[in-house]
């Protein structure tokens, strides 16, 4: 009978520790202005720019030899600030060849410290693309809107992301 009131101890313990741990992370998500989470350059709602880094593209060649409708193509890259100086989180997701030659179906996520953003939509072998924004976590909650993707160079190495964000 002595272990009941130290069980109960134990569990009021654990309860208490997940709250403060809680009310911790509300406290961080919901910053005041002019502290460091409050100047994210990336904002809920409007424009921001970032850069990625087409490092890990993979495709697949599935069907006849070479590209073909059906090949897949798979990525997980670095994502960079509009000036391309500093990585700020990464993206990840996958393309369907749809059109050979011309364009590919893709659906991707991009994942920031503040949440990330699922777009979904064509991406052309040599025209930009305007993918739409189909939602988002944490500050993009919601999340509506478009991406433009522009190549940074023939290769293919480097891209930009033009978000605009809308609720």
């Amino acid at each position: 009978m002595r272990k009941t009131p130290i069980i109960v101890a134990a569990a009021l313990a654990v309860c208490t520790a997940g709250a403060i741990t809680l009310t911790v992370g509300q406290a961080d998500a919901h910053t005041a202005p002019g502290t460091h989470a409050a100047q994210s350059a990336y904002p809920p709602v409007g424009r921001f720019t970032v850069v990625e880094h087409a490092v890990t593209d993979t495709v697949v060649d599935i069907g006849p030899k070479g590209d073909s409708r059906g090949d897949l193509l798979a990525f997980a890259n670095p994502v960079f600030n509009a000036t391309n100086t500093k990585k700020v989180g990464h993206d990840q997701g996958s393309c369907v060849r749809t059109a050979v030659g011309k364009s590919w179906e893709c659906s991707w996520t991009l994942l920031l410290p503040q949440g990330s953003l699922v777009v979904e939509g064509p991406y052309f072998d040599t025209a930009d693309s305007v993918l739409a924004i189909t939602g988002g976590t944490g500050i993009w909650a919601q999340a509506r809107g478009q991406m433009v993707l522009h190549a940074r160079n023939a290769q293919g190495t480097s891209y930009e992301f033009r978000y605009d964000v809308t609720r």
